[in-house]
């Protein structure tokens, strides 16, 4: 039945032999917990367009925040091969779940870990690894998305405290985050990273409503009308761009996988409906042009997964560079993207109902393709990396 959930993971050119066991028990682990927990419900919360929170919790335990940081500060240390399995699983899920998961490892956990003061990991990570925690990022601003260095989010020193005011917006996890991590100039127009807690006063947090995207993702603006943050919520390790750049790095890395994982279940679904569904007396999987469809669907997967785990082992030896994790992402973005769209033709109507997966990916792809550095961007940090010549500077 369509509203079952029998998602079978391809895997044309036996990948699988490059996974260690224990990489395997990791995104079969995942895996399952998506078809008991996300999967039964997540049309019903996206066409209600509300975010299913009771959720957080399976994902904490599933270990899904801050995989790979170590295990003295809560995370579970596991490599970044392990990390981009659970993104791909999570995705397959919904790109909405795999976006909390995201933000909460990469984007807050990670600066936090990799910028933070001894006492500010001791203090957030452990709780952001359990979910008693959860956390945004804020970087974007309303006149600044693929130019962060213009943000006009800044702060004063106060003394024993700084006063924090700007906006911020697109931030996913805001209506429900218990911090973020924001981006703001000093006086001298130097980028810091600070962490602002809710309850301070001034921090507030709309939602982002009428998406046709992400339907089933909070998403909201962060804004700071003279919020006082102590000193000690500044983190020391870091001045400029670098920074949010980094995080974002790493969460670009997640989606690179986790897109695949969306193109996965599209592509699953549509062979299955096309060995299915009978037209002109036989199914349509034995008809031309669908097989070209399907045909064209596994390979670009397969390529992508390919390059998903090639990058993989480049970050485990700390030698993939942010060009070519831009590469990575923007390929697996436009893999699925394309793959989403073709897999609707194959269903027919019943690709555009919420019986089937297709409808969902294909909105929720086009903003994982625009997000966290758009399909043009990455396409012109690959051009600068070959040319040393920057287009958009």
């Amino acid at each position: 039945m369509a509203s079952q959930d029998l998602f079978q993971s391809p895997d044309y050119y036996l990948l699988d032999e490059l996974l260690t066991e224990e990489h395997k028990l990791i995104r079969e682990s995942v895996r399952q917990w998506v078809k008991a927990s996300v999967s039964p419900i997540i049309e019903d919360y996206c066409q209600r367009a509300e975010f299913p929170t009771q959720l957080l919790s399976g994902l904490a335990d599933a270990g899904c925040f801050g995989p790979f940081i170590p295990q003295e500060y809560g995370g579970a240390g596991l490599d970044y091969i392990a990390y981009g399995l659970m993104m791909q699983e999570l995705e397959r899920g919904d790109s909405g779940i795999r976006s909390t998961a995201s933000v909460q490892g990469s984007l807050v956990m990670f600066p936090i870990f990799t910028f933070g003061s001894e006492e500010q990991k001791k203090k957030y990570l452990p709780k952001l690894a359990t979910g008693e925690l959860m956390g945004c990022f804020g970087l974007t601003e309303p006149g600044h998305g693929s130019d962060p260095g213009g943000m006009v989010t800044h702060f004063e020193d106060k003394g024993s405290y700084v006063l924090l005011n700007g906006a911020k917006m697109w931030i996913s996890n805001a209506p429900f985050a218990d911090i973020a991590v924001v981006w703001a100039k000093d006086e001298e127009s130097r980028i810091r990273g600070l962490i602002v807690e809710r309850g301070m006063e001034g921090f507030s947090t709309p939602e982002t409503k009428g998406k046709w995207s992400l339907r089933a993702s909070a998403t909201g603006e962060l804004v700071f009308d003279h919020v006082k943050v102590p000193k000690e919520n500044i983190l020391p390790g870091l001045e400029g761009l670098k920074g949010p750049l980094s995080c974002l790095d790493s969460a670009r890395y997640g989606i690179a996988w986790g897109t695949i994982g969306a193109a996965m279940d599209c592509y699953d679904t549509a062979l299955r409906y096309a060995k299915e569904r009978v037209q002109f007396d036989k199914p349509i999987a034995s008809f031309q042009l669908q097989q070209k469809k399907l045909a064209e669907m596994i390979t670009e997967i397969t390529k992508a997964q390919l390059l998903n785990w090639r990058l993989g082992v480049l970050k485990n030896e700390g030698r993939a560079s942010p060009a070519q994790v831009s590469m990575a992402k923007r390929n697996a973005c436009f893999t699925a993207v394309n793959i989403a769209r073709e897999a609707r033709q194959i269903l027919g109507g019943m690709g555009i109902t919420g019986e089937y997966p297709v409808m969902r990916h294909m909105m929720n792809l086009e903003s994982v393709i625009t997000y966290e550095g758009t399909h043009d961007i990455h396409l012109l940090i690959t051009g600068q990396d070959i040319t040393g010549l920057s287009a958009f500077k």
